[in-house]
């Protein structure tokens, strides 16, 4: 195996994942054990009887968390990149309910920092798959 220097570009992109993948899981589990205070968190709240639906955003979110981290162990920043990039459907999404759901602007912002931070990663990875194919 050519072992192939790391440039700062990747590096760059790899913490970039990996706090995305800390994120989620974080909030994979804390909407599976609190789904009423993750609701809220998110700029909705949750309806008696929807508990049920927050888990089932969990499960998702942690199974695209556990998806990015063997993606990063692969170094797979093809497929990452274009997770980077589709992933910004969710906080657009979420920035939505957030104003139609009337919850502190601050929320709204967050989601749409979001958005953002999908870009710069999206960007960032295109520059290392990029470089990669350059380099073959």
């Amino acid at each position: 195996m050519i072992n192939k220097k790391v440039t700062k570009q990747e590096n760059i992109g790899r913490i970039l994942i990996l706090l995305m993948a800390i994120i989620q899981g974080f909030y994979g589990i804390f909407a599976y054990l609190d789904p009423a205070a993750f609701a809220v968190v998110r700029g909705t709240e949750l309806a008696i009887g929807d508990a049920d639906w927050a888990r089932i955003y969990a499960s998702r979110t942690l199974f695209i968390t556990l998806t990015m981290g063997y993606l990063l162990y692969l170094r797979n920043y093809k497929i990452l990149m274009v997770l980077a990039l589709f992933g910004t459907i969710m906080p657009i999404t979420d920035a939505l309910l957030a104003f139609q759901a009337h919850a502190p602007l601050k929320v709204t912002i967050k989601h749409i920092a979001t958005v953002i931070y999908l870009l710069i990663t999206f960007l960032v990875l295109q520059r290392v798959v990029t470089k990669d194919n350059s380099n073959k």
